[in-house]
């Protein structure tokens, strides 16, 4: 277990190893091949979380939702734990989870809605979606 954990951190560090300093081009390269990598390595994640999917017999979407939540939630629970562990009160330690997982809860429902909505009003007139006809064949009449 010791080895593969080696390689796996020795072949990261070679990896970012080709990063080259923010002293060259203003940073600019440097940002660009760090986002490169970035790319790279969230394929990389990406295939292995598909492939621990298909060996537990899940599907995709559920895959892909729990690395999201763990990706998301793991470096507040580390950070949460910093602060509980350097604090005498666990204050800062209870913000942080507070304030971390709002971010996530209204950006991870907020933006993807607010992204929706612009894309369908943009999509669909909104002819379609009046409501204000007799016609009982379409799908946004009520009941009464």
């Amino acid at each position: 277990m010791m080895i593969i954990r080696c390689c796996g951190v020795y072949s990261l560090q070679l990896l970012f190893a080709f990063v080259p300093p923010p002293s060259i081009l203003n940073g600019w390269l440097s940002f660009f091949v760090s986002l490169a990598l970035i790319g790279l390595l969230t394929a990389i994640v990406g295939d292995l979380a598909g492939i621990f999917g298909c060996l537990v017999g899940l599907k995709d979407s559920v895959t892909a939702i729990t690395f999201v939540a763990l990706g998301t939630s793991l470096p507040d629970l580390f950070a949460s734990k910093q602060a509980a562990t350097m604090d005498d009160t666990a204050d800062n330690s209870i913000g942080n989870v507070t304030g971390s997982n709002s971010v996530n809860v209204f950006l991870g429902l907020g933006l993807p809605w607010l992204i929706a909505a612009i894309y369908w009003n943009a999509k669909v007139p909104a002819s379609h979606c009046n409501n204000n006809n007799n016609n009982n064949n379409n799908n946004f009449t009520t009941q009464r």
